[in-house]
């Protein structure tokens, strides 16, 4: 994936929203690494359960032996010393103590892979994922493809087939019937109100 080596270690990002491919990205890296015979490590948040438990899990079906983890200490602790690569699926969900340890990890040497949804349903912003993106060495962001055949790089939550309103919760474990990648203009998050889109569009 590099056509360069940084000096020690180093942190590289996969972002986008949801049915971009990630996990996938995610997987082929490690696998790569582990053809190549480095001593390997992935992580996935624990609340991540929808395709297998001990895994990590691309909507394409492809999978990688994960360990489950509920926090950045817990995912700190897990490492060990002779790890050469590390991996992390869906980190949006860990708490803010993820940087740093993405950060402790990387100044010990290791290649840190994370991988994350940059923005929430809202298009906000997902938790951590903003400062590991500023501090990554390299970051790709992906894209899906959209109902109407535009690039997406939004996350459309859809709740009995309707957009979600924007004081729903920011979490929401789920797939295909849950949610779909959108573009800018097709992205749609209802006010408060309940009744009309969060910004007021000019007329087409």
């Amino acid at each position: 994936m590099l056509g360069h080596r940084f000096g020690g270690g180093w942190v590289e990002l996969i972002v986008g929203p949801m049915f971009s491919g990630k996990s996938e990205e995610l997987i082929r890296r490690v696998t790569r690494a582990i053809i190549a015979k480095q001593r390997v490590q992935a992580f996935k948040h624990a609340i991540d359960d929808r395709y297998a438990a001990l895994a990590v899990a691309s909507h394409a079906g492809r999978t990688l032996e994960a360990q489950p983890v509920a926090s950045a200490a817990q995912l700190l602790e897990a490492v060990e010393p002779d790890t050469q690569v590390v991996a992390v699926d869906e980190a949006q969900f860990l708490d803010d103590g993820v940087v740093e340890v993405v950060e402790r990890l990387a100044d010990a040497g290791k290649r840190v892979i994370v991988a994350g949804l940059d923005l929430d349903f809202r298009g906000e912003p997902f938790g951590p994922m903003p400062q590991l993106i500023a501090r990554a060495e390299v970051v790709e962001k992906l894209t899906a493809i959209c109902r109407c055949g535009r690039a997406a790089t939004r996350t459309q939550r859809l709740i009995h087939g309707k957009p979600a309103h924007y004081d729903d919760p920011t979490v929401l474990v789920g797939a295909a019937e849950s949610y779909e990648p959108r573009c800018r203009a097709c992205h749609v998050v209802l006010k408060e109100a309940r009744d009309t889109p969060l910004f007021d569009l000019p007329p087409a």
